[in-house]
């Protein structure tokens, strides 16, 4: 078991590089003093400065290993603490494949950002070839699907990445926009619940289960 970390030491350390507004130099300062399951047990600890530290260094240097545990971050009611787990947490899922995969998921981000979905969609393609369990080219090959109105094609590739990542909320709410979509209420409660199970803070959800409530119940 890695050596616990002072957390208050940790903050002091931690913040002057963060101010320093050198993404790269705060990288490399972090994996030289410490390993991420040191830093992932800060997330235990009752200073919530230090976690809020700790989850900005996860999402810089974080890998599959701490995602159960940032998740868990998702649930503390302090919004801002909520907020900065959600940012780590699609961090880490976007660099959970193998090398050249993660190529692959960037560039099709990218392309989706162009709103070029077909190019997008086969650079997804792409990365699933290469890491078949990397779980975030496929919701992101979801989203491209579901702003082309593949709704049906969008929700099979939901379900690999829950299937894949149990706990991607973004994934489970995608599948609950395109049964929306489809007219399927019941599903899309389903999963909606499903998403505010993992993260209850997501506040459009929460709109769309109780209109959704609402319709099913006139």
């Amino acid at each position: 078991m890695p050596f616990a970390i002072e957390p208050q030491s940790f903050v002091s350390v931690v913040r002057p590089l963060l101010e320093s507004n050198d993404p790269q130099g705060l990288v490399d300062a972090i994996r030289l003093r410490w390993n991420t399951g040191q830093i992932t047990r800060l997330l235990t600890s009752p200073d919530r400065d230090a976690r809020k530290v700790a989850l900005v260094c996860l999402a810089m240097v974080g890998d599959r290993d701490c995602i159960d545990p940032v998740q868990s971050q998702l649930a503390d009611p302090d919004p801002t603490l909520n907020q900065m787990a959600e940012h780590a947490l699609w961090s880490i899922w976007f660099r959970c494949g193998s090398p050249q995969a993660n190529i692959e998921l960037c560039r099709g981000s990218k392309a989706m950002g162009c709103r070029n979905m077909d190019q997008a969609i086969e650079h997804f393609h792409r990365a699933i070839a290469i890491d078949p369990q990397f779980a975030e080219p496929y919701n992101q090959r979801a989203i491209a699907r579901f702003l082309s109105e593949e709704f049906e094609e969008s929700i099979a590739d939901c379900r690999k990445a829950v299937r894949l990542m149990p706990g991607h909320f973004g994934a489970l709410a995608g599948m609950g926009h395109c049964f929306l979509h489809l007219g399927q209420l019941e599903h899309a409660l389903r999963s909606y619940e499903r998403a505010l199970a993992v993260n209850p803070h997501l506040c459009c959800i929460h709109q769309t289960v109780a209109e959704i409530h609402r319709k099913l119940g006139e």
